[in-house]
């Protein structure tokens, strides 16, 4: 674990790795509808955590899994966005870019700080803490096979297939 200090906080980040079991998570979507990560056993998850609804990166990312979610599917993988956003703004993300996948709601930071994806963040010049823009893939077995924490997020379906598929 790493502490970080910033002038109003201290708080520490744990750093998952792959190979490590995913923290187990419960968190409603869109439609507040519960969702845990022992929906997903038996089968591959794509999770991927982003700041913000209808920010140009998120759409970016959002857009290209959306693109490419047929041959995600074909491959084996389900797909779960998580941002701190609220079921109403993911209910109007998902149908201003018609989104095929659920987003999660982490308003209070349980899942991002369990993912160890919050912490100092550096932006136009400005300091703060956010959510760092991560990817974790998760077997059928609920272990961590694959962290995109560089995310391309214009090609981030390319990355992930190119990871899995060749």
């Amino acid at each position: 674990m790493i502490s970080f200090v910033n002038q109003k906080y201290i708080f520490t980040m744990t750093h998952l790795k792959e190979g490590d079991k995913a923290p187990d998570f419960s968190a409603i979507n869109e439609n507040n509808e519960t969702v845990s990560l022992s929906d997903f056993a038996g089968k591959k998850l794509v999770l991927f955590f982003y700041p913000k609804d209808n920010t140009p990166g998120c759409t970016a990312e959002a857009c290209s899994l959306r693109d490419h979610y047929t041959e995600l599917k074909n491959a084996g993988f389900e797909l779960l966005g998580v941002s701190p956003d609220s079921a109403k703004k993911h209910t109007n993300f998902i149908k201003k870019f018609d989104l095929p996948f659920s987003l999660l709601v982490d308003s209070e930071l349980e899942m991002t700080k369990a993912y160890g994806i919050w912490g100092p963040k550096k932006f136009m010049g400005r300091e703060f803490d956010g959510l760092h823009r991560t990817t974790f893939v998760i077997d059928e077995n609920g272990t961590i096979e694959k962290i995109f924490a560089k995310v391309k997020t214009k090609e981030h379906a390319e990355q992930i297939l190119g990871e899995f598929v060749g």
